[in-house]
């Protein structure tokens, strides 16, 4: 039996209407308003009562969703109350399809349940900077969702940043200077810090970390003892493939040594040459970045950078393209765990 829309509806029906379109945006258990009243950045969704069922509710209103991320770049789902992992994947692939695999990896992260990994394994000390996921490969996704299962006793935000006012932050001869010469990532694997290669590209066999270099436009260099070097030449604004809009879009910051903080920094280059960093970045030529432009960079998505606390049960969607995200320290236990859909190629190899 199809519930009818209308403001009577029986709130016991809706609980448990889990097959059933039924349309509930505007109804007056769904309540939509900017989280932060000077930011529009997240669009706040959340219920008004106990019990809606965020799975059925996504169901009837992916095109309301999908309309209201482009235009904000960021949803907070708030007093759904999941009901675990499974839940959560449900939710994710209801709004965008099938999850997507870790791949070319970065930052540690671990499987939980599926294809949902924790944010990142670093120690709770220790912030990360902005960045938006896989923004240095030859594909990436358009879609990331973080589900709070438990908030940090202090700290432990997930900070993000609108990348649209980024481009527009940044100054405009800056810019010009990144989309002409590009972004080059610089990695070595295999050197006792940061993520083994077997880790980055999931395997075991050298043959296929080379196939997936050569099919991604990655120059590869196997170095004494199974190590490895990697180049790779992206791009350093983008456009979105939706909105038509440009944005800043790169690791450039994130991957520069200079960003990393203070006692990590000197602790890398006493062990290290640059050369043989685990990750470092260059303009697309190889020469290097101006430690003033970097510093630029980096204000910007300070300057742009929005923070919230986490609450319990919190789902955060971001358009990757259009949102960079990150995470402040914390102290106590804290537990985020992360999907991502919506894979997308650039043609730009």
């Amino acid at each position: 039996m199809k519930i009818p829309e209308s403001p009577k509806l029986n709130l016991n029906q809706l609980r448990s209407a889990k097959r059933q379109a039924v349309n509930l945006a505007g109804a007056e258990f769904i309540k939509i308003t900017p989280l932060l009243l000077e930011n529009s950045l997240p669009l706040l969704i959340q219920t008004t009562v106990e019990g809606v069922n965020l799975v059925a509710w996504a169901a009837s209103n992916r095109e309301l969703i999908a309309t209201q991320l482009l235009k904000h770049g960021g949803i907070l789902f708030r007093n759904f109350h999941l009901k675990g992992y499974q839940e959560f994947e449900q939710f994710i692939s209801t709004v965008t399809g099938e999850l997507l695999e870790y791949r070319d990896r970065s930052s540690p992260r671990s499987a939980v349940e599926g294809k949902i990994y924790t944010s990142t394994d670093y120690p709770a000390n220790q912030s990360i900077f902005l960045h938006s996921e896989n923004s240095y490969a030859a594909s990436w996704p358009l879609k990331i969702f973080f589900y709070c299962v438990t908030p940090a006793h202090q700290g432990g935000e997930t900070p993000i940043a609108d990348t649209r006012k980024l481009f527009q932050r940044i100054d405009s001869k800056i810019r010009d200077r990144f989309i002409q010469k590009r972004v080059m990532y610089v990695r070595n694997f295999g050197d006792g810090f940061g993520l083994p290669w077997q880790t980055v590209f999931q395997t075991t066999n050298s043959a296929e970390v080379e196939a997936f270099c050569r099919s991604n436009g990655i120059e590869f260099e196997w170095k004494e003892g199974d190590r490895l070097r990697t180049r790779s030449c992206r791009q350093a604004v983008a456009t979105h493939p939706q909105t038509g809009e440009q944005i800043w879009f790169n690791h450039a910051a994130f991957f520069h040594v200079s960003t990393l903080e203070a006692n990590i920094r000197e602790a890398l280059l006493a062990e290290f040459a640059e050369e043989n960093l685990p990750h470092n970045t260059y303009y697309g030529d190889g020469s290097p970045i101006e430690a003033d432009i970097l510093d630029e960079i980096r204000a910007a998505y300070q300057q742009e950078m929005v923070v919230f606390p986490w609450q319990a049960g919190d789902i955060l969607m971001l358009d990757n393209m259009l949102t960079a995200h990150g995470r402040m320290p914390f102290v106590g236990p804290r537990k985020v765990v992360v999907g991502m859909a919506e894979q997308f190629i650039s043609q730009d190899i």
